[in-house]
């Protein structure tokens, strides 16, 4: 499961197990959202510090990933080969003397 998924789930969990808590209390609904938020945040940022940084460091690499991204598809854009080439996805094969290609090499 991804970081980011169990540490909003743990999120989410601590301020629903907050505010089934404070139901028993005679307080309006709003007053007991407000503090279950409030708890639950304090709460997470102590209990939930591993799953934190877990998330963090993965968007961190995702973004790391994005800017290197973006600076293969500026260089090739400039007219750097071999950052297009880089970026390929599909491999071009060279035909060969058996099979030309197109029929233009046939002529």
């Amino acid at each position: 499961m991804s970081p980011a998924v169990k540490y909003t789930l743990g999120r989410l969990g601590l301020f629903v197990l907050i505010f089934v808590l404070l139901l028993p209390l005679p307080l309006n609904i709003l007053v007991r959202a407000m503090i279950a938020l409030l708890v639950s945040a304090i709460l997470s940022y102590f209990l939930l510090s591993d799953w934190r940084n877990q998330m963090g460091e993965q968007l961190a690499g995702a973004s790391t990933r994005r800017s290197e991204e973006k600076e293969r598809l500026r260089a090739a854009l400039a007219g750097d080969e071999d950052a297009a080439a880089a970026g390929d996805r599909a491999t071009v094969q060279e035909p060969t003397d058996a099979e030309p290609a197109t029929a233009d090499e046939k002529k």
